[in-house]
């Protein structure tokens, strides 16, 4: 089911509707705050929701000759008669074969009423491929939305009341060489206003080809506007942050999505520690939106020696196992493991909590997960994009259907909206569960 993977080679990408070959396959991430990757489109507006993706094939083509079939000749007719139609009397202007095909393809998935089903142009296609890759062109810095009065708002078209700003600058990226600093307002791009723009046009300004420069209109507090030039750069994400904590007792280890660049940055995270003594682990995957399968296989199959990590149905009944890969460095028993999980967690990392909980390898704590069960895949339309199509669903371990119903923890832990910076009940729960001791040593 799954394709062959591309060497490292093939990244960047070139245009993906140049691809001959399969491509890595992937889980879609969904938006679970309003803060976003300045140099990263997020997939979840070019689908509007999270989804999972398994085994897309670039460059596939149906078995079937192109062409109306002979037999649905009286259902496609209206479809020939209105494209005939438009060619020979549209007197609006030139048209755009082109166009009108994508928005035939497009109107066609849209008529399915599955949110997780949609039609990409090549740009969203591209930039789709890109942003699960773990590393991408721009600036390098977290953007978010504030009021104007200062406040952190999820507003989606920028003005007077919704203005860009910048969350965080990458460290060692271009913005943050650039002197960008939390709470810089963006004003303008290359001279242009962002009013009227959504979010992610505004970031789409601010994106671009290694090498080339951006200027960005920055407002600094009570400072009069200022210019900043950066010169764009390749990124590498960072997607695993790790500590250690009790003392030193508990590696903590917090993935915040599922790239190439995660799952290996993980397996060296969890080197550290067990080479370091540590043998109880928190694996943190709240937030987490998702990302590569491939990835989040790799990662469960750290704790998992053998057997299934999840289970494919597609649409006839028939299921495929997907079994752990061999070499995990943490499947002893003596590695205890708490997973940590809250309402965003979404897609891979449902993946990697359900087999570790089915496969009685962890202890599940926090909230339930966001439920997202079916397996889309894309399918590269030559010159015209690509199609993501719902063609299955995934199963955990033991074969649960977790949509629209989540992964439910072990151990539940409420959140409450007002909760402080400094408190954090469900990593105060897992050290608990691990040590015995009580509350996180936050100095550690």
């Amino acid at each position: 089911m799954l394709p062959n993977d591309p060497t490292s080679t093939d990244r960047p990408a070139p245009p993906p509707w140049q691809f001959q070959q399969p491509v890595r396959p992937l889980i879609e991430q969904r938006r679970s705050s309003p803060t976003l990757l300045l140099a990263v489109a997020v997939v979840s507006v070019l689908a509007g929701a999270a989804l999972f993706m398994s085994g897309f094939l670039v460059g596939q083509r149906a078995d079937a000759q192109p062409g109306t079939p002979a037999n649905r000749a009286d259902t496609f007719q209206p479809f020939w008669d209105v494209y005939q139609t438009i060619e020979g009397r549209y007197a609006g202007g030139d048209i755009d074969e082109q166009a009108l095909v994508r928005g035939a393809i497009k109107g066609m998935v849209e008529a399915l009423g599955d949110p997780y089903s949609s039609y990409l142009t090549p740009e969203e296609y591209q930039t789709g491929l890109q942003d699960l890759s773990g590393q991408f062109e721009g600036i390098g810095a977290e953007i978010g939305t504030r009021s104007a009065n200062g406040e952190t708002s999820d507003c989606a078209t920028l003005g007077p009341d919704c203005v860009l700003v910048i969350v965080a600058p990458i460290e060692g990226s271009p913005a943050e060489k650039a002197g960008l600093r939390p709470g810089d307002g963006v004003l303008a791009v290359d001279g242009d206003g962002l009013d009227g723009l959504t979010v992610d046009e505004a970031r789409d300004r601010v994106r671009g080809k290694k090498g080339t420069e951006v200027v960005l209109t920055i407002k600094r507090e009570t400072a009069e506007p200022f210019d900043v030039t950066i010169v764009r750069d390749t990124i590498v994400q960072r997607e695993v942050i790790e500590q250690d904590l009790a003392d030193g007792a508990v590696g903590y280890i917090r993935v915040t999505g599922f790239s190439d660049n995660a799952a290996s940055q993980f397996t060296t995270a969890l080197r550290t520690d067990l080479d370091a003594g540590r043998k109880k682990i928190i694996l943190d995957l709240r937030g987490n939106p998702g990302g590569y399968v491939t990835a989040a296989r790799t990662i469960a199959s750290q704790f998992i020696a053998s057997g299934p990590i999840f289970w494919e149905e597609t649409a006839d009944g028939a299921q495929q196992e997907t079994d752990a890969a061999a070499g995990g460095i943490a499947v002893a028993d003596d590695v205890s493991l708490v997973v940590l999980v809250d309402r965003g967690s979404a897609s891979a990392s449902e993946i990697v909590a359900g087999a570790l909980q089915d496969r009685k390898r962890a202890t599940v704590v926090g909230e339930t997960t966001f439920g997202k069960g079916t397996v889309q895949q894309w399918i590269e339309l030559q010159s015209t994009g690509a199609l993501k199509l719902t063609i299955a669903k995934w199963l955990t371990p033991d074969k649960r259907w977790i949509h629209h119903v989540g992964i439910v923890p072990d151990v539940a832990v409420e959140v409450p909206d007002d909760l402080a910076a400094d408190n954090d009940p469900a990593l105060d729960k897992a050290v608990e569960i691990l040590t015995a001791t009580g509350a996180v040593d936050r100095a550690a």
